[in-house]
């Protein structure tokens, strides 16, 4: 993805750099590729200091890290190159009401040749994939993703499990605001991983996460039969998420008690997301516990347990003497990894495999308000140089996700910018209007204020 223009967002050329703003932003091929790459840096990571000599690396955290900055700043000056750091944004410019899309311009117009972003707001790195003309790595923005996690993740299932295909990964603690987890599932389906989730309850994966896997990826939610599984999962309402349909699930489970789950891979704990919890947010007062009593049930006996880290009380300490415990060892080979992203993303080495097909559009909302209404959305929380954005799901009815934070926006009306009429979005004259033209409203009142005059209906959509 690159810049903004008025009838979307346009794809990579060779003239534009390659952004890895999302974990969808690369092929499956690119990213086993990127694994093979990453286990030769492994083997021997003094060997590659040829690759990037005098090449930068520019850390923009405008959240605090440990792990994921650290990484990519050895992955870099193990490469040859140099760093430049902003650990605290606090003590830049942000702090003097600098816009993001002015400080990525800026350091990527001299100062570095590769960013690594972290922010607070869902969609911050898409925004600065816009403005910059060097590559944008996303490390996490607000509870959106961390694509770079992911593929660190992944690549620990590959080196563990020599596949990702087919495995039996279960997901566990606060899986609503983990932005590591949203990725990793994502990118699980992609691979036709089986996930179970047994969620914190009143954490479970958030509702715009669970439309994306049903719509693009072909995920049947069904009920889970956790009772293999022990204490783990005694107190939440456990969903096995599987690319298979439910007639096929239907010949191997009882309904009434849900898909067993027989065998686990990997057991992926999280911690509570506290920094990110809302007033809505009841406070927990037991969460999840991993320790060696729980991980003495049927199911996880050959499971690896994984943990993007910091951890708090979720693992506890007795956990790390066990062998099937990998949670340091996939800190560490967060470098390798990382090498290999940075040097793919800096044209050091060659993928030789084919880019990902057929990349979503983006859409810019040219009139009216801002259709996104989720309070920590980049396109709310920094209004200078942001044009709203729309992906569609459906064009009949009229469905559209937020370009920036992937919520499902609510717009119930939707206007021509070309004609200046507007229509129920059920209508079948809304999927007449080209989505270059659409303008998303929250009601009719707000279609009036903006100036649109109703439409004439001819029919409606059964």
């Amino acid at each position: 993805m690159t810049s903004a223009t008025p009838g979307g967002v346009r794809g990579s050329s060779m003239a534009d750099p390659r952004h890895l703003v999302s974990i969808d932003d690369l092929s499956l091929a690119e990213i086993r590729a990127l694994f093979e790459h990453a286990r030769a840096f492994a083997a021997d990571p003094r060997a590659f200091a040829h690759l990037c000599p005098g090449l930068i690396s520019a850390s923009l955290f405008y959240e605090p890290s440990t792990r994921t900055r650290l990484s990519f700043e050895s992955a870099m000056l193990r490469l040859g190159g140099g760093v430049l750091t902003a650990a605290d944004m606090k003590s830049t410019s942000a702090s003097k009401g600098e816009s993001l899309a002015d400080t990525v311009r800026v350091v990527g117009g001299a100062y570095a040749d590769v960013i690594v972003l972290r922010h607070a707001s869902e969609g911050a790195a898409r925004l600065a994939a816009q403005y910059s003309p060097i590559p944008v790595v996303n490390a996490g923005d607000g509870s959106h993703e961390h694509p770079t996690q992911t593929l660190c993740d992944l690549y620990n299932l590959w080196e563990e499990r020599g596949r990702i295909d087919g495995i039996h990964v279960v997901l566990a603690g606060d899986l609503r605001y983990s932005r590591t987890i949203h990725s990793f599932v994502y990118a699980l389906a992609r691979f036709g991983a089986n996930i179970v989730c047994t969620p914190q309850p009143g954490f479970e994966l958030p509702a715009y996460v669970m439309q994306r896997l049903r719509e693009e990826f072909g995920v049947e939610p069904v009920r889970a039969d956790t009772s293999r599984l022990g204490e783990l999962a005694e107190a939440c309402d456990a969903m096995y998420l599987t690319p298979q349909k439910p007639h096929q699930l239907s010949l191997f489970t009882d309904a009434s008690k849900g898909l067993a789950v027989e065998r686990v891979d990997a057991l992926y704990m999280t911690r509570p997301q506290t920094e990110r919890f809302t007033d809505k947010d009841l406070p927990i007062a037991k969460y999840q516990q991993l320790g060696p009593r729980q991980m003495k049930a049927a199911s996880l006996k050959d499971a690896v347990v994984m943990h993007p880290l910091p951890r708090r009380d979720e693992i506890q300490p007795e956990l790390d003497a066990d062998p099937r415990s990998i949670y340091f060892k996939q800190a560490a080979r967060g470098v390798p990894i990382r090498m290999a992203i940075l040097a793919f993303l800096l044209g050091r080495i060659d993928l030789k495999t084919p880019a990902r097909t057929g990349e979503e559009r983006f859409y810019t909302q040219r009139m009216g308000e801002n259709p996104c209404t989720n309070p920590t959305c980049i396109s709310r929380t920094e209004t200078r140089h942001v044009k709203p954005l729309f992906r569609l799901a459906s064009r009949f009815p009229v469905r559209a996700y937020c370009g920036f934070c992937s919520q499902e926006l609510q717009a119930p009306v939707v206007g021509s910018a070309n004609s200046g009429l507007f229509f129920e979005r059920e209508s079948v004259e809304a999927r007449k209007i080209r989505p270059e033209h659409l303008v998303l409203c929250h009601s009719e009142a707000h279609a009036l204020a903006q100036g649109f005059r109703r439409g004439a209906v001819e029919s409606r959509a059964r």
